[in-house]
């Protein structure tokens, strides 16, 4: 059994040049149980600059601070993970539980609990007709662009504001929107000579105001949570030979009503697609998304103003590597941005831009253990109709590994 996990893990180790290997396999009776995760952890040192207002909104302290300097995990979580599957009537049946804790603290005398539990999931079907999914994993739209960023190895931004996080940002928000771990009903179908797809209803979620500041304004859904489901699905087709390569593209669409002080209800709704192709060493990765009322980082904050008019936004990356021969070290860059349009009706500014330039070298010490070095540069570029501009930068070097077994 594949879970999302394995696909990410598996996603990290090609990034790094390195095959993935299977967990720890223990038969057990009917069944075959599958013990598997991730243990990793960066020195990370960042540098802020630019206006106030913009480097606190950005959570990257005020102005020209100094350095911020931590150790972190990166953008994947550690993980220790439980998989069973077995074959009973005709159908096979599986399971998935993780365990997700921090690796970094937060103050002295302060070991508060950093546990996040992902992955709680069943599954049944069969190679003929397909697979069922009940239960909570990483949510179908969008999960295709954060398992082919090659900084999912590493840690991309938020090194400095997620000090004591179970992980950073990578390139969430600064290219594409987060999929998130989401309570979900799923079906994947079998695969048809490469292509497949899966459609599903995933916990609906109230549209929520983020505390970001620098003049952007929200509001909070009254209704009740889970009021309206979300219906997400994605398609893809997958190919192999001396070129090979993907491609992809996934929707999400939720009802979303009972703002405060704005009657009625409104929709949030995002589509993207993507590409990624691997030649003689070479790989090349392109990526484009766009949403109405689906917010810009995470999912519904902040895509809607204070009168309850749903916002544009739009997030798209490009990203390069290269596998020296013989080495295996992975040589990569990319870049990416992800805007936020306000409505003239009730924003004070005109669009709200994070980008973020990343350069890494993932290295293969063994078949299990990598070696990570990253430059990221993140901005923040807060377009004002009247004011002046409100702009941020944050330069982050992260130095660390990360371990599959």
């Amino acid at each position: 059994m594949k879970t999302t996990i394995k696909l990410a893990v598996a996603s990290a180790l090609v990034a790094a040049a390195s095959s993935a290997q299977a967990g720890i396999m223990i038969p057990a009776g009917d069944w075959t149980l599958d013990i598997g995760g991730v243990v990793n952890a960066y020195y990370t040192t960042t540098k802020y600059s630019g206006d106030n207002g913009g480097t606190a909104a950005l959570g990257l302290g005020n102005g020209d601070a100094a350095s911020s300097n931590n150790i972190t995990t990166g953008l994947l979580p550690n993980y220790l993970s439980v998989s069973g599957k077995t074959r009973q009537n005709d159908l096979d049946v599986g399971f998935t539980i993780s365990l997700n804790p921090g690796a970094s603290t937060k103050a002295s005398g302060n070991q508060a609990a950093q546990q996040e539990n992902r992955q709680a999931f069943l599954t049944f079907g069969d190679k003929s007709w397909g697979t069922i999914k009940l239960g909570k994993d990483l949510g179908i739209y969008a999960s295709d662009a954060i398992l082919n960023d090659m900084t999912l190895l590493g840690v991309g931004g938020g090194a400095g504001s997620l000090a004591g996080n179970t992980t950073t940002l990578g390139r969430i928000g600064s290219g594409f929107m987060y999929a998130d771990w989401k309570s979900q009903v799923a079906y994947s179908s079998p695969n048809f000579n490469g292509f497949s797809f899966t459609v599903g209803l995933t916990q609906g979620w109230d549209a929520v105001a983020d505390a970001e500041g620098a003049g952007i304004s929200s509001l909070k859904s009254t209704g009740r949570s889970g009021a309206s489901s979300a219906y997400e699905g994605k398609a893809s087709y997958e190919w192999a030979g001396d070129v090979a390569g993907k491609v992809w593209a996934s929707g999400i669409y939720q009802k979303v009503s009972g703002f405060a002080g704005a009657p009625g209800a409104d929709n949030a709704q995002a589509f993207d697609i993507g590409t990624t192709v691997n030649v003689a060493g070479f790989g090349l990765t392109g990526y484009y998304g766009k949403g109405d009322g689906i917010g810009q980082t995470f999912q519904l904050r902040n895509g809607f103003d204070a009168n309850g008019k749903s916002r544009d936004s739009d997030q798209w990356y490009v990203q390069g590597t290269y596998t020296l021969p013989g080495v295996g070290t992975k040589l990569g860059v990319s870049y990416g941005e992800s805007t936020l349009d306000g409505n003239r009706s009730a924003d004070t500014w005109k669009d709200l831009t994070d980008s973020m330039w990343t350069v890494g070298a993932y290295h293969p010490l063994t078949k299990h253990l990598n070696l990570v070095a990253e430059y990221s540069e993140s901005e923040r570029d807060l377009d004002n109709r009247a004011a002046a501009d409100v702009k941020a930068k944050a330069k982050t070097i992260s130095l660390g590994a990360i371990l599959f077994f």
